[in-house]
């Protein structure tokens, strides 16, 4: 497990709530599960489609004759 043991588990796990203390440590876990969850959603998902209308060629041409913009 990326060379780590036991023991630099337990030092790393003192450290973080001496750090963070024990209050805020479940909100900390939360929030990174949380995290996680929404990342994976997001890989499975399929990509979002543009669904927003365009303008229709005719309007375009209509409205530069009008105003004189003709290209």
């Amino acid at each position: 497990m990326f060379g780590l043991g036991m023991q630099e588990l337990i030092i790393i796990l003192v450290i973080v709530l001496v750090l963070f203390g024990a209050k805020r440590l479940p909100e900390l876990a939360g929030g990174i599960g949380k995290a996680i969850k929404n990342f994976k959603k997001s890989m499975s998902e399929p990509d979002e489609i543009d669904v927003t209308p365009k303008k229709p060629i005719e309007e375009d041409k209509e409205k530069k004759e009008k105003t004189g913009q003709e290209k």
